[in-house]
């Protein structure tokens, strides 16, 4: 019997593994457990709870204004004893969170094999994004089986020296996660909430059109959090568009957000949106401005270009296939890319219509296929 411990802490972490972790428990052959650091509570738990994943193990980790080093120390300290108590023979962990790295370490010291999903996306700036940049690194200088979800990741494995039959590429378990909340019914908030602001994507009767925004990485806090707050002040007075912003939690990002949009004519700030009403949003909107990493591999499943608020990404693929386009943080920038796409319908068609280079959705079987030919190897 293989056993396989996935751990993970923050809701995108989840988001992905949760197909795996549904794979993996229907399949035989394996002992399958899952530990969460809840490195983020509230919003890891209701995917827990759409996705009905009960953690065997539950390190409840967060605490208020927690910095990178007492979370390291923290999950350094719990975590070990949940590796003694299980003894798996893999860890899998996900993408290029401080549970990622922290991880992938104490398997390393206890000699446990590691599988990282999500591997092989880098920007080769250690600072963009922080601390994600050197947190998947660290990952893949400890793993022993690499999930590449793209040709371009999987090149970026090779160069660093990774042996290529120990990559598989199998596509990006998001959009399995997203195939499978986009079926579930629409909840009555977003239903209420599209009809009150009058939204329609593309709409020939000239209705209100939504812009979707999320933004709240560490690198913007600051100076470029109030650049972006600025263009979308700018992008607001057309008149013709409706901005949503669920608004992060931290308190930089929420301080900044309030004081300059909290009063902007359409411009609706909400609270952090569970996964399955953001799914259902996406659907309605128009255009998505973000610095997250997966609504870059999220919404052209549903056909909308999205541009991000980054200086980097380390998803160029969507970039090359054209679905997304970076424009960093400068609010002329913001505006005129924005401006771009709801004034020119060709502009729009063209990201529009671009094929998703994340996969067809069966990425979760083929990463536990890797796993059992790995193991048996």
């Amino acid at each position: 019997m293989l056993k396989v411990l996935s751990v993970f802490g923050t809701r995108p972490e989840a988001v992905k593994m949760a197909p795996v972790v549904r794979q993996l428990a229907e399949t035989a052959g394996i002992e399958t457990r899952v530990c969460v650091t809840a490195q983020h509570r509230q919003m890891l738990d209701q995917v827990l709870g759409l996705f009905e994943i009960h953690p065997d193990y539950d390190l409840n980790l967060m605490r208020d204004d927690q910095g990178l080093a007492e979370l390291s120390a923290a999950i350094f300290t719990d975590l070990d004893p949940v590796l003694a108590d299980f003894k798996p023979d893999w860890v899998l962990v996900q993408g290029d969170t401080t549970t990622v790295a922290i991880a992938a370490l104490l398997a390393y010291y206890r000699r446990i094999r590691v599988g990282h999903v999500e591997a092989g996306l880098r920007t080769y700036d250690k600072w963009q994004p922080f601390p994600e940049e050197i947190n998947r690194r660290v990952a893949g200088v400890a793993a022993d089986l690499h999930f590449a979800p793209t040709e371009w990741t999987r090149r970026n494995l090779l160069r660093e020296g990774i042996d290529d039959s120990l990559i598989a590429v199998t596509g990006n378990p998001v959009i399995d996660a997203l195939q499978y909340v986009a079926k579930q019914p629409q909840p009555e908030s977003v239903t209420g909430l599209v009809s009150r602001l009058g939204v329609k994507r593309q709409g020939a009767d000239k209705a209100q059109r939504l812009v979707l925004i999320t933004a709240h990485r560490r690198e913007n806090f600051g100076a470029p959090l109030e650049s972006i707050c600025e263009a979308l002040r700018e992008i607001a007075s057309r008149g013709d568009v409706e901005i949503v912003y669920p608004v992060h939690l931290n308190p930089n990002v929420q301080e900044p957000v309030k004081r300059l949009l909290g009063s902007v004519p359409h411009i609706s700030l909400l609270p952090p949106l569970d996964y399955l009403p953001l799914v259902h949003l996406m659907k309605h909107a128009e255009l998505i401005l973000t610095d997250s990493g997966g609504i870059q591999e999220e919404a052209p499943a549903f056909g909308i270009p999205v541009l991000v608020l980054r200086e980097v990404t380390e998803r160029p693929e969507a970039v090359e296939a054209g679905t997304v386009k970076v424009v960093g943080t400068n609010a002329g920038y913001i505006v005129e890319a924005a401006a771009c796409l709801l004034d020119d319908p060709h502009a729009y068609a063209q990201m529009a219509h671009a094929a998703n280079p994340y996969g067809d959705g069966h990425a979760a079987g083929k990463i536990v296929q890797a796993l059992l030919d790995h193991s048996s190897a």
